[in-house]
């Protein structure tokens, strides 16, 4: 449990949603909020890591529920918003941290396939859990908290083959300001957190062969304090957007990027 003598960041017995909740930023965002006090519902696509973030949650003395569901659906996005609300009697808190594998290609070579996938998966999934999130908060009539996992990629060009993922992440960031707008008369706030690079399975392998050095120098290049960021790093940033540490704030696009979006491209520290 965290120590918090002010209790701004309490969230005892608030009922939060990760999905994307097995992912190296989800499962550090559910067991953040977990650590804060919230009764945590993990939901990804892969029964078996779904099952083991659940578990480490309960093994730490939170309470967690794993479910394993395609959110790209719209009923299965109904039948996991109906199962938390079984199990911990509705939701104050939702954290969208689905991310999809992203097929690469130039913007000439790129299919319909993969751009309509791309965008069901890292745009379409986060409309339907924040509709069905705040359907459910509107309801109870308290309010609650949506924190959206946008990237620098949503706001920048990083190249390199990423323009669907770009552009899905682009959209989360309208998303987010058209829906803090639209329910903040609800007290419902809605965020969200921009990173940078950060240190999952697929940057593991880029950085254990060194065939890959010129990237990873490159993205290094564009991070002023010189490193990916740790999976654990974005436990802070996200239990603060959930709790009311946050309360005046809303609309907002929160990077955690190592001082990324604060550099221009071509900034050095020489004259």
């Amino acid at each position: 449990m965290l120590t918090d003598p002010s209790g701004l960041f309490d969230l005892t017995g608030r009922k939060a949603v990760v999905t994307g909740g097995a992912g190296a930023l989800g499962s550090q965002s559910a067991m953040a909020l977990a650590g804060a006090g919230a009764l945590v519902a993990v939901v990804d696509l892969d029964p078996g890591p779904v099952a083991r973030v659940a578990q480490e949650i309960q093994d730490g003395g939170g309470t967690a529920l794993g479910l394993a569901a395609d959110l790209t659906d719209e009923s299965e996005v109904a039948r996991v918003f109906a199962a938390v609300t079984d199990s911990f009697g509705g939701v104050d808190i939702l954290v969208n941290a689905i991310a999809a594998p992203v097929p690469r290609a130039a913007p000439e070579l790129f299919t319909l396939e993969n751009w309509q996938a791309t965008l069901t998966s890292d745009l379409t999934s986060f409309f339907l859990c924040s509709r069905a999130a705040a359907t459910q908060m509107i309801a109870a009539g308290r309010g609650g908290s949506i924190v959206n996992f946008s990237s620098i990629a949503g706001v920048s060009a990083l190249g390199r083959g990423n323009m669907a993922y770009a552009v899905a992440k682009s959209g989360i960031c309208q998303l987010t300001r058209e829906m803090a707008f639209a329910w903040a008369a609800d007290n419902i706030r809605v965020n969200a957190i921009l990173p940078c690079q950060f240190t999952n399975s697929w940057w593991a392998g880029i950085i254990a062969d060194s065939a890959h050095k010129p990237l990873v120098d490159r993205v290094l290049s564009g991070i002023p304090l010189g490193r990916l960021g740790a999976p654990s790093e974005i436990r802070g940033p996200v239990v603060f957007l959930a709790s009311d540490a946050a309360s005046m704030v809303t609309g907002v696009m929160l990077p955690v990027d190592g001082g990324n979006l604060a550099t221009n491209a071509g900034a050095s520290l020489s004259m």
